[in-house]
């Protein structure tokens, strides 16, 4: 496969990706059942399947048609994997196997817990070309997890078709399930969902919707369908099938635990995309943005005035619009003139760190135009000028970030403009691949242009097609930034991050990156903040971490009056709400375009102290209760660096084997299980998101202690209850539900595992 480190920057001297992430093994390996092949080879006429060892309990899959891999395939999974059984067979070397068969024999092969079998739909001895997957478990039992769907009249499990005009085909690969079965992850979606299943998913990234066909399931299994192509996720009651557009090889990989032990699945997982950095301690206080602020001028006073309000922030975020033209990547002179005294400014009365906003999109009015057309940086399309989308008045195209060369060329402009001038952290907006970030072309025109039924760019990358590699765009993106920051601070990749991106897209492995991923551009409205919850919960399915949300909402609703107007009453309080609720997630940010009936500045204000005197108590309570979290927040985010146990965590991850009420309402993406969650180990958070009330009801999850144990304690009032009910509790502006296990003293503390 293409090798992570294809993507290098060389003349960074960086090395990403493999060679960074040290793997180790498991104590527990002398218990281990060790495969006896290091992979097998399975001729089917035309079509060739690889089966190999992957890590602990896993194997990854690998078929093509007619024509063998050449080694440039890209891919996201690591080679070697970073932990295995401490032997040669831990992870593929590349393409290698000991075993051919043909069809003619039964093949089991067994790593660890995970069993890959041979089958004939037809019963006979000439077509075990099938391939099933079982968990052996511990009374010598096997459980079925899933097999290659291959009922006698379907069409085939392994599908191939040549639709272009060249070697490079679509496949669909199908895969049986049972209408119990539950799907958690798949990246995230705007749909109130935890379990996708029934779901149909298209693998097209953009704006607050980045699938990712990464997944656990309630049997006890976890997969990833490697694939850069677009495609589809379908979950269905018969079969689950991912489809990949355009491609020469299909990938995928499966690993087991036990059923309900998802912290082993995610370690699994983690084992094959990446393990996350820890990230750096200011960033886990509160992140300030709007949009936007206009000038260094009122920069500097934003600063003055939390050090005046003594209210801590540990970043301030120069959002879009901040260049003179789009591709120059450098803050507008007229507007900024003195970068480095303004970021020292900032540093002296807050301490805080600046992010600043920068766009792929490139005009032909950016001095960076012509060199980056000369040199092959822009991507194009497949026909005409090659011109991307729109924004601003201008015709754009995107810089091609697949291309290490135009990545490098992308960081040394940030590099001189920016990080040697005091803003090291970056915010990648708009790159979700294709257009410039929306499911709509002409971005930026009247509504009515918008809504013409133009397809996304059909874009030309250095790495390929923007159906064959489109997924590869927003990922390739944030390596952008990683692999510079990496070099400017001289640290390995995988090692604490000392600045940080923000992405609002990502793949398969993106916490592998110093690289937070948020929700998008959602509405201010009381459904988007409970959608909000469910899709932070589906980016923990999915293996990511590091997520965020745009406290209040970013944009007005058009339908509702009020909707994003800090003078408005109805949206102080859902502002109050959603901002409540971003203490506890795994990054507190604020961040919105604004209305008001008053205005001061460039634009309407987003400042905690701006949403009326009655609130302002709240909010700045709320920021200092994230600092009185940081030992907490620093404890998790340890853990999820080391093993990868989820900061967030669905109610399935803790309780589905010791509540089985969990497991129904998971099911039913009862509110209860896609509106409440854990925050790490000990806190159980439960955002209201309705208006007008003073009492929400919360399920407190039965911990399996029994004989009536008052394990939770509500955080506000001391009061403690048994877990298995649901309460009713008191829930005025001012509080949001939390419970907690053990000590608040414990929690307080961080001395939590």
């Amino acid at each position: 496969m293409w090798p992570l480190s294809h993507y290098t920057v060389a003349a960074l001297g960086f090395c990403s990706g493999v060679c960074a992430q040290s793997p180790y093994t498991n104590s527990s390996d002398s218990n281990y059942s060790l495969p006896n092949t290091t992979g097998v080879r399975l001729q089917h006429g035309f079509e060739t399947v690889l089966v190999q060892p992957y890590g602990y309990d896993g194997f990854r899959i690998r078929a093509w048609a007619f024509r063998p891999p050449n080694g440039n395939e890209i891919s996201f999974l690591f080679d070697p994997i970073l932990e295995g059984p401490g032997n040669s067979t831990a992870g593929p070397a590349g393409f290698a196997y000991d075993t051919t068969i043909d069809g003619s024999q039964n093949l089991t092969l067994r790593n660890g817990n995970t069993i890959v079998k041979t089958f004939s739909p037809n019963g006979d001895n000439v077509t075990n070309v099938r391939f099933a997957f079982y968990r052996a478990n511990d009374d010598g039992s096997e459980s079925l997890l899933t097999n290659e769907y291959a009922p006698i009249k379907s069409l085939n499990p392994r599908y191939y078709e040549w639709t272009g005009a060249g070697y490079e085909f679509s496949a669909a690969f199908s895969f049986s399930t049972t209408p119990d079965e539950q799907i958690y992850g798949t990246g995230t979606q705007q749909d109130h969902m935890v379990n996708k299943k029934g779901m149909v998913i298209d693998m097209i990234n953009f704006n607050s919707h980045i699938p990712t066909p990464v997944f656990m399931s309630s049997k006890g299994y976890a997969f990833v369908w490697n694939s850069a192509s677009e495609g589809e996720m379908e979950f269905g009651q018969l079969r689950n099938r991912f489809t990949s557009k355009s491609t020469t090889l299909v990938d995928y990989a499966i690993t087991s635990a036990p059923v309900g032990d998802y912290d082993t699945l995610q370690r699994r997982l983690s084992a094959m995309t990446g393990r996350a950095p820890t990230p750096p301690d200011w960033s886990l206080g509160y992140l300030h943005s709007k949009l936007r602020y206009e000038n260094q001028s009122e920069l500097i006073q934003l600063a003055q005035n939390f050090h005046d309000y003594k209210i801590p922030v540990s970043m301030l975020v120069i959002d879009y619009q901040s260049w003179a033209h789009q591709g120059d990547w450098a803050l507008d002179p007229g507007l900024w003139p003195n970068v480095s005294y303004m970021s020292q400014r900032v540093k002296d009365l807050t301490g805080a760190e600046i992010m600043a906003s920068l766009w792929p999109s490139v005009e032909d009015a950016s001095d960076n135009y012509a060199t980056m057309q000369r040199e092959g940086y822009l991507a194009m399309t497949r026909s005409g000028p090659g011109t991307t989308d729109s924004w601003n008045g201008s015709y754009i195209r995107n810089y091609d970030a697949t291309n290490p060369a135009a990545r490098q060329f992308l960081w040394s402009n940030l590099y001189e403009h920016y990080y040697i001038n005091g803003i090291k952290n970056f915010w990648i907006d708009q790159a979700d691949g294709g257009n410039l970030g929306e499911a709509y072309q002409n971005n930026g025109q009247s509504s009515f242009i918008q809504s013409l039924p133009n397809p996304i760019s059909d874009a030309l990358y250095n790495a390929g097609t923007q159906k064959s590699v489109g997924k590869l765009y927003p990922w390739a993106h944030q390596q952008a930034i990683e692999e510079g920051l990496r070099n400017a601070t001289g640290t390995d990749m995988g090692t604490a991050c000392d600045y940080v991106s923000l992405s609002r897209s990502g793949y398969i492995g993106s916490q592998r990156f110093c690289s937070m991923i948020w929700s998008g551009d959602t509405t201010a409205v009381w459904e988007t903040l409970s959608a909000q919850v469910a899709s932070g919960l589906s980016a923990a399915g999915t293996g990511w971490g590091w997520w965020t949300v745009d406290a209040g909402g970013f944009q007005g609703d058009p339908t509702v009056s009020w909707s994003n107007n800090i003078d408005e009453e109805p949206y102080r309080e859902l502002y109050v709400r959603w901002q409540q609720w971003t203490t506890f997630l795994p990054f507190m940010r604020n961040h919105g375009s604004r209305a008001c009936n008053t205005q001061s500045a460039y634009t309407c204000d987003n400042e905690p102290w701006t949403y009326g005197a009655a609130n302002t108590p709240t909010i700045v309570s709320y920021i200092n209760l994230r600092y009185d979290l940081l030992p907490y927040l620093k404890a998790i985010f340890s853990q999820f660096s080391l093993t990868s146990r989820s900061i967030m965590r669905p109610l399935y991850m803790d309780f589905s084997v010791s509540d089985l009420n969990i497991v129904e309402m998971t099911r039913n993406n009862s509110n209860f299980t896609t509106q409440q969650y854990m925050f790490g180990p000990r806190l159980l958070v439960t955002p209201v998101t309705l208006p007008n009330v003073t009492r929400w009801d919360v399920y407190l999850p039965s911990t399996g202690k029994g004989n009536g144990t008052r394990d939770w304690t509500y955080w506000w009032t001391n009061v403690s209850y048994a877990g298995g009910q649901v309460v009713d509790a008191p829930a005025p502006r001012e509080w949001i539900p939390v419970f907690h296990l053990g000590s608040r003293e414990d929690v307080l503390a961080g001395t939590v595992f």
